[in-house]
């Protein structure tokens, strides 16, 4: 039998990020309406490490004929975001969005475009499916991930609080030389509405590693001399940020940006070889899309997107730290090993022990 998934271990311990409170779940699904569904490929002979995370803010089809003002954001482009493009022209979402690793790119697109379909679609469907490398510990020729697992992640997505770290597309994924994958934090705007972030962690360098403002990385890399190479080069964030807060896409692009500076705060560089994308969604102002003529849309005046592009900031670098908190050690293809997060020290070194 293959070995158990690890178990989560707790969140953040204590730390705070920034003043605004949290939703009630600390998670994107904190936004109304947003749900997340996940699918973990598991097995050790041979070995399998990867997933599919679905993050779905309605029902597809009434997503697809009533799309959601979107944009997206590139700090560094060494990754794929499918569907970007159209984004970009159109600044509307029209699928959920699924994140998984860089080889299922092809087949969770294909589950989207099915799962359209037979719910009645008749235009062209263009899925967004965001991509890590989780190569380090899956065997990705193998290519583990179907259209029914993209379908199935679909399926389970619910509201309330969202697994984080070794599950769905984070399964294999490593950030900072530690096991990470995915994490989720919401902030609440009094009178305004609700800002959730979930990202794909998959990036930077161990030496590089910040929590809650501190440098922790250059003790933690020092005294793990053993460490592997490769787990402190490069690597890959997938961002998506849902709000209830009535924005245009031309703001929710500036809002999707933000996300790169709460990467920041966690010490991240975007190095050369990393995909970090972003992408920012309003469950406000949706239209039909054969819409016509003039519309007057509520909008959020442009003078009052400091506190978003804070809630932003704060819910992104906690986000990291959830997924690196919860996530435990995980032994991988080729012999691969990715150590959790010392929790004990890092604490100490946090002056929290």
């Amino acid at each position: 039998m293959p070995a158990p998934l690890p178990r989560p271990r707790p969140r953040s311990l204590g730390l705070t990020f920034g003043s605004l409170p949290t939703g009630p779940h600390n998670a994107i699904t904190d936004v109304p309406g947003v749900r997340v569904g996940q699918v973990t490929i598991w097995s050790d002979d041979p070995v399998a490490r990867t997933g599919v995370t679905a993050i779905v803010p309605d029902v597809p089809l009434d997503l697809f004929l009533r799309p959601m003002p979107a944009a997206t954001a590139v700090l560094n482009g060494a990754g794929e975001l499918t569907g970007s493009v159209e984004i970009a022209e159109w600044g509307i979402l029209e699928t959920p969005i699924m994140l998984t690793g860089t080889s299922s790119v092809g087949r969770v697109a294909d589950g989207v475009v099915d799962e359209l379909f037979e719910a009645g679609a008749e235009e062209v469907v263009i899925p967004v499916v965001g991509e890590c490398d989780d190569s380090w510990l899956d065997d990705m020729k193998r290519r583990w991930v179907t259209a029914a697992h993209a379908r199935e992640a679909i399926a389970a997505a619910t509201d309330g609080p969202v697994a984080e770290g070794v599950v769905g597309a984070g399964t294999g994924m490593v950030t900072m030389g530690y096991k990470a994958g995915i994490g989720t934090a919401s902030r609440v705007l009094d009178g305004l509405g609700t800002v959730g972030v979930l990202l794909l962690c998959n990036f930077g360098g161990r030496s590089q590693l910040r929590i809650g403002g501190r440098l922790v990385g250059e003790a933690l890399a020092a005294e793990a001399l053993a460490a592997a190479p490769t787990l402190d080069t490069g690597g890959s964030c997938l961002g998506v940020v849902f709000t209830d807060v009535p924005l245009d896409a031309r703001q929710l692009q500036r809002v999707a940006r933000r996300v790169g500076l709460g990467l920041a705060r966690m010490g991240s560089v975007a190095h050369h070889g990393s995909g970090d994308i972003f992408c920012a969604v309003s469950t406000a102002n949706r239209l039909p899309r054969d819409a016509e003529g003039k519309v007057a849309l509520e909008l959020l005046a442009d003078g009052s997107l400091n506190d978003v592009f804070t809630a932003v900031v704060d819910a992104t670098e906690e986000a990291v730290s959830n997924a690196l908190f919860v996530a435990d050690t995980v032994h991988g293809v080729s012999g691969n090993v990715v150590p959790g997060l010392p929790v004990p020290r890092v604490l100490q070194l946090l002056d929290l022990a």
